[in-house]
């Protein structure tokens, strides 16, 4: 396969549809769709369940599960989105770029150790964020150091410091930019490369330009408690998981949010001119590379793009030890769709499939 990257930084302002008028659902219509989220809901087979859509702005939410509710309604809990925190990542690189901070370009190990002698082929920010570093999924002494707590949180194993050190020795075995291999590692490193060369934690970075910006009160990159964040499961369906910590690889897979807060982020990238951040969420649905067999795989800077007789549609899904999550948005039918639940993915799970096929279903 080879990457072919465009730039994505600016978008015309007429590519995207004016606001439309958004007639109210009808009463048959609200009835069809609150009967499918039923049965997505109990399809997962998950131990707490939320499925939340909005469809031309007006929200309609679904929670069960396979277990007695928690104290506090599910709906109202923060779920980790595990990998799906990518795309908030993604949007805080946009927004960087758009207002001049970085281009994209600079070489990731410069940042990261200035004065580093990069080559005439670096991994840079660009590559990081899009997949095409030529890094693999996990470092190589991932699995070693993680082992002693493998079914509890072996990413908090993983230090910030060791994951850049590492980085900073380790030689890609493609050139970037010509290969795409899914990677949690480039990622992770990408944010602290932007942390490094803007002087800010990443972490003050997300909430200050993503999460604050777009008015997410409700999602957070740390747990707090069961009055706030929903309690993951084992494969089992019944066995506690401790709270996810992402250890140096925040970027990643830190943000942990409400389904509400998770529809408003989508809606944002429905409805980019109503956002402070409007030219960075046209910008991200823009595709950016195509892989696969007649470049039939479509990606943008932060989503999967796929197909639909009406037009693409964007998502992506994520999973830690104990929870899952589904985010996606179809602009043609100005619908998005999250869905969390509390339960390990598992050979053939159905939540992702049930969620992705409800999403893609032109009736919702």
């Amino acid at each position: 396969m080879t990457g072919r990257r465009t730039p994505w930084p600016g978008v015309p302002a007429d590519e995207l549809a004016p606001d439309a008028v958004r007639p109210e659902p009808a009463p048959a219509a609200e009835a069809a769709l609150r009967e499918r989220l039923t049965e997505a809901v109990a399809a997962s087979d998950a131990p707490d369940v939320v499925f939340a859509v909005s469809r031309r702005g007006r929200r309609t939410l679904h929670s069960g599960g396979t277990v007695a509710p928690p104290d506090v309604p599910r709906e109202d809990l923060r779920y980790e989105t595990g990998s799906a925190s990518k795309t908030f990542t993604a949007l805080l690189l946009t927004r960087l770029i758009r207002r001049g901070v970085l281009t994209g370009g600079e070489p990731a190990a410069g940042c990261l150790a200035p004065g580093t002698k990069t080559g005439p082929h670096p991994v840079t920010l660009a590559h990081l964020i899009t997949h095409t570093s030529g890094l693999p999924a996990l470092p190589a002494d991932f699995v070693r150091r993680g082992l002693p707590a493998w079914r509890t949180n072996p990413y908090a194993r993983y230090s910030a410091e060791r994951l850049v050190d590492t980085f900073l020795r380790h030689t890609p075995r493609h050139r970037p930019g010509t290969r795409w291999h899914y990677s949690n590692y480039g990622v992770s490193v990408l944010g602290h490369a932007i942390a490094a060369t803007t002087g800010t934690p990443w972490d003050h970075l997300i909430t200050g330009q993503v999460l604050r910006a777009l008015g997410l009160s409700g999602t957070a990159l740390r747990a707090e408690g069961p009055e706030t964040d929903a309690v993951g499961r084992r494969k089992d369906g019944r066995t506690p998981v401790p709270a996810f910590d992402a250890g140096g690889f925040q970027a990643a897979g830190a943000v942990r949010s409400t389904p509400n807060d998770l529809l408003t982020f989508l809606e944002a990238h429905l409805d980019p001119a109503r956002s402070p951040a409007a030219g960075a969420l046209r910008a991200a649905r823009v595709p950016v590379l195509r892989r696969g067999p007649g470049h039939r795989h479509v990606h943008t800077v932060g989503w999967f793009r796929h197909p639909t007789d009406g037009g693409p549609m964007y998502f992506h899904s994520g999973a830690t030890l104990g929870q899952q999550a589904f985010l996606g948005f179809r602009p043609d039918t100005d619908t998005a769709l999250a869905a969390v639940c509390t339960r390990r993915f598992r050979a053939r799970d159905p939540f992702i499939a049930t969620a992705y096929a409800l999403l893609s279903d032109d009736r919702l």
